[in-house]
C-alpha cells in the first residue's frame, strides 16, 4: 500500500469519527433520545438533564470525554461491578503498554528500519520502508530489534502479573462486600437420582444432604419441567401487553375532539372481556403450580442452601458420590444470571451440545474465508489488475485507487465481520449453559479464536504470503527475502483496520445508529403518543472484548516488525476507553456479576499474543539470515510459557472457586454484625424457578401504570 492510500484511509476515518461525535453531542441532549442515550440512568430512577430547550444543545460538546478522564476505578466498582471494572482495565492495560511500546518504537526502531537497507531505497512511496523488511540481511541492526522484543515481552509480562495480582484482591474484596448475595449459600446439584422409597427426587435431596452434610445443610429447591407452565405465562404476558394498549388507545379517545364516545366504549368492552380471559388463564396457572399436578414432573436438579458459606464452599467443590455422574455439584450462579430453560437439558448430553456448536463455530469460520479473501485482493490492487484487467478502470478516475485500496478493504472486512458475534452467541445459547455469564464467555472465546484465524492469519495468508511464493516461482533465488517481509507486507492494511474499527467502530458504538433509528420509527408510528421506556440493555462482553484483543494482538505482533503502527494503537485505547466509560455510566446496565471472572480469558488472549510475536519473529530473523537472533529468541519464548503456567497456578484457582478461609473470614463478619440468618433467610427464597412464582393479576388497580401480571 502507497503513503497516500494509508493518509487517505485516516483521513475518511477522522472525518467520519468528528462528524459521528459531533452528532452525538448534540443528539444526547435532547430529551426526545433520553432512553437511547441516557437508559441505565432512567432505569435506576434518575431524571434526564435537559428539561428546558436552549440553543446550547445544537452545539457539539466534549464534556463526556472530561468525564471519562475523570472518573475513578472505585466509582465504577461500587456502581458496576467487579466484571465492568475489568473490561476498563483491559483498556488501560492496553493505553499502558502501548504508550510506552510506542515512544521506544518511533524514537528507535522506526530510524534504524527507514536507514537500514544498504541498496538505494526504490520504495520510500511505500509503507515497506518503516518495517523490518528494510533491514539487510544479516546486519546487525537486527540485535537491536531482538531487544526491543525483549523489552515488549519482558514490560508485557510485568503489566499482566500486576493486573492479575491486583485484581485477585479486589475479586476478594468483592466478594466480601457482596456478602449478602445468595449465590453465596447455594450451589447448584445435578444428577439427582430417585429416592428408593418414595420415588422423588426432591426426598432424596434432602435425606442425601441431611446424612452427608448434618450442620451445614438447611434447605432445597428441586426443580420441575414447567414447559407448559411458561406458555401459558407467556399467553398471560401477552394478554396483560393488549390490556395496556386498549386502555391506552381508550383514553386517548375518550380526550380527543375527533373520536365519538362508541368508539372509547369498543375499547373497554374489548379491554373488560381481555381481562375475563386472563382472569381465567390466572386461575388455570395457580391450579397448575399446586405441587400435587406437578409432582411427577421433577427435574434431577436442584438448589441447595446451606446455613454459612464455609459448608456451601466445601459442597460444591467436593465429589459427593463414588459415581462422579452422580451428586455433580456446584457453585450456584447469581439467580438472575440463571438460565432456566437450560436447567431441564440433561448433564450427560451436554458433550454433545458442545461438540455440535464446535463444528458449527468451525463451519462459520470456514465460511468467512470467501469474504476476507476478497476484501485481500481489493487491498492488493495491483494484483487484482492481472487477474481481473477491467479493475484498471479504477486509474482512470484520480484518487480512487488511494479510496479503494486504502479505505474500502477494512471497511468491507469490518462490514462482513460485525454479525459474527451474534452468530457466535446465538450458538452459545444453544450450548447448554446454565447462566448468561458462562455463555458469553463462551461466546467470547468463540469470537475471538474467529477473529484470529480469519482476521490475523488468513490476511497473511492470503495478501501476503500466497503473492510472495507466486513470485518465488519466477525468482527462486529471493525467497528467503520474500517471506521475510510476508509478514511485513500486511502491516499497512492492519493499520486501516486498527483505523476503521477504532474511529469509526468506537463512534458508531456511541451514536446507536440502529437504537436511533428504531425509537424515532417507533415513536411516530405504532407508539406514537406513549409513553416511552428506556432501552435497557447488559454490556456486551462478547461483541467488544474479541475485537479490542484482536486489536491488541496486532499491535503486540507488530511492535518489533512494523513500529509505526504502535501510535494508531495508543490512539483506539484512548477512544475506546472515553467512549465505553460513557456507555457504562448512561448506557449499559449490569445484569449479573462473577466477580472479575473475565480477567483470566482476556490474560490469555494476551499471552498468545506474545508468544505469537515471538514465533514470528524467531522466523523473520531465520530468514534475515540471523539465525544467531533466532535461537536467542527460544529462552525468552520459554519463560513466556513459564510465565503463564505460573498464573495458572498462582491465580486462576481462586478466580474460578471460592476459598475456605475466605468464606470462612465472610461468615465470622456476618455472624459479628448479626446478618448470617437474615442472609440464609434470603438465599432460601431466591432460588424459586419462574413456573412456581406465585402471580399478582392485579385485576382490582385501575392505574394504567399497575401490571396485570408481575411475581409476587
Amino acid at each position: 500500500m502507497k503513503a497516500e492510500s494509508l493518509v487517505v484511509s485516516a483521513a475518511i476515518n477522522i472525518g467520519l469519527a468528528i462528524l459521528i461525535l459531533s452528532l452525538f453531542s448534540i443528539l444526547k441532549k435532547l430529551p426526545f433520545y433520553a432512553p437511547v442515550y441516557y437508559a441505565r440512568r432512567l432505569s435506576l430512577g434518575h431524571r434526564s438533564d435537559h428539561q428546558s430547550f436552549n440553543f446550547r444543545r445544537l452545539l457539539p460538546e466534549l464534556n463526556w470525554i472530561s468525564r471519562a478522564v475523570r472518573v475513578t476505578e472505585e466509582e465504577i466498582l461500587d456502581s458496576c461491578g467487579l466484571d465492568v471494572l475489568v473490561f476498563v482495565r483491559l483498556f488501560k492495560f492496553g493505553i499502558r503498554f502501548f504508550v510506552v511500546c510506542s515512544i521506544v518504537g518511533v524514537l528507535v526502531l522506526l530510524p534504524l528500519n527507514y536507514t537500514g537497507s544498504t541498496v538505494p531505497n526504490t520504495s520510500s512511496h511505500s509503507m515497506d520502508a518503516f518495517t523490518i523488511s528494510n533491514i539487510s540481511s544479516g546486519s546487525d541492526r537486527l540485535w537491536v530489534h531482538f531487544s526491543f522484543l525483549c523489552f515488549v515481552s519482558c514490560y508485557g509480562m510485568y503489566l499482566l502479573y500486576k493486573e492479575y495480582n491486583d485484581l485477585l484482591f479486589k475479586r476478594v474484596q468483592q466478594l466480601c462486600n457482596r456478602r449478602s448475595e445468595p449465590d453465596q449459600f447455594t450451589i447448584l446439584v445435578r444428577e439427582i437420582p430417585l429416592c428408593n422409597e418414595h420415588k422423588t427426587r426432591g426426598c432424596s435431596v434432602d435425606h442425601f444432604f441431611s446424612k452427608h452434610h448434618p450442620y451445614s445443610y438447611e434447605s432445597f429447591q428441586i426443580l420441575y419441567d414447567g414447559k407448559h407452565l411458561d406458555k401459558l405465562l407467556c399467553q398471560a404476558k401477552s394478554l396483560t401487553k393488549k390490556i395496556e394498549d386498549l386502555r391506552h388507545l381508550s383514553s386517548t379517545k375518550k380526550y380527543s375532539r375527533n373520536s365519538s364516545v362508541s368508539d372509547a366504549w369498543k375499547y373497554d368492552t374489548k379491554m373488560e372481556q381481555l381481562k375475563d380471559m386472563l382472569q381465567t388463564l390466572g386461575c388455570e396457572i395457580r391450579r397448575i403450580q399446586c405441587r400435587m399436578t406437578i409432582e411427577q414432573k421433577e427435574l434431577p436438579v436442584a438448589f441447595v442452601t446451606f446455613n454459612s458459606r464455609w459448608g456451601a464452599v466445601l459442597a460444591a467443590q467436593s465429589q459427593q458420590h463414588t459415581n462422579p455422574l452422580l451428586w455433580i455439584t456446584e457453585v450456584a450462579p447469581e439467580p438472575r444470571d440463571v438460565i432456566w430453560q437450560n436447567l431441564a437439558i440433561q448433564y450427560r448430553h451436554l458433550p454433545l451440545y458442545r461438540i455440535v456448536i464446535i463444528v458449527a463455530a468451525s463451519l462459520l469460520t470456514i465460511f468467512f474465508v470467501i469474504p476476507v479473501t476478497a476484501v485481500q485482493g481489493i487491498a492488493k490492487y495491483d494484483r487484482l489488475k492481472k487477474w481481473f484487467p477491467p479493475a484498471m478502470a479504477v486509474d482512470l478516475i484520480p484518487k480512487l485507487r488511494s479510496i479503494i485500496t486504502g479505505y474500502l478493504p477494512s471497511a468491507i472486512l469490518n462490514g462482513c465481520i460485525y454479525i459474527v458475534p451474534f452468530a457466535m452467541i446465538g450458538l452459545a445459547r444453544l450450548a447448554g449453559y446454565i447462566s448468561r455469564s458462562k455463555k458469553d464467555i463462551n461466546a467470547c472465546n468463540m469470537v475471538f479464536y474467529f477473529l484470529v484465524g480469519n482476521v490475523f492469519f488468513l490476511s497473511l495468508l492470503s495478501g501476503s504470503l500466497l503473492d510472495q511464493i507466486g513470485e518465488s516461482f519466477f525468482h527462486p533465488k529471493d525467497i528467503p527475502n520474500r517471506l521475510a517481509s510476508a509478514v511485513s507486507a500486511q502491516a499497512d492494511f492492519f493499520v486501516t483496520y486498527i483505523l476503521t474499527n477504532g474511529l469509526a467502530g468506537f463512534s458508531l458504538e456511541i451514536l446507536q445508529p440502529g437504537l436511533l433509528l428504531w425509537d424515532t420509527l417507533k415513536s411516530y408510528t405504532w407508539d406514537h403518543g406513549k409513553k416511552k421506556h428506556p432501552y435497557v440493555y447488559s454490556l456486551p462482553y462478547y461483541r467488544i472484548i474479541p475485537f479490542v484483543a484482536l486489536c491488541m494482538l496486532i499491535g503486540i505482533v507488530y511492535a518489533v516488525v512494523s513500529p509505526l503502527l504502535l501510535p494508531f494503537l495508543v490512539g483506539y485505547f484512548l477512544l475506546g476507553y472515553a467512549v465505553f466509560i460513557n456507555q457504562i455510566e448512561n448506557v449499559y446496565i449490569t445484569t449479573y456479576e462473577t466477580c472479575g471472572r473475565y480477567w483470566p480469558y482476556i490474560h490469555h488472549y494476551i499471552i498468545v499474543a506474545i508468544i505469537l510475536m515471538q514465533v514470528t519473529t524467531i522466523g523473520l530473523f531465520g530468514l534475515k539470515a540471523k539465525p544467531s537472533a533466532s535461537f536467542s529468541i527460544i529462552p525468552l519464548l520459554v519463560v513466556t510459557i513459564l510465565f503463564n503456567e505460573y498464573c495458572k497456578i498462582r491465580f486462576l484457582p481462586t478466580f474460578n472457586q471460592v476459598s475456605v478461609q475466605d468464606a470462612k473470614k465472610n461468615d465470622e463478619l456476618d455472624k459479628k454484625d448479626g446478618l448470617m440468618e437474615e442472609n440464609v433467610r434470603k438465599a432460601l427464597d431466591a432460588y424459586s424457578p419462574p413456573c412456581l412464582r406465585p402471580l399478582d393479576l392485579g385485576m382490582e388497580g385501575t392505574s394504567s401504570t399497575k401490571p396485570f401480571l408481575s411475581p409476587a
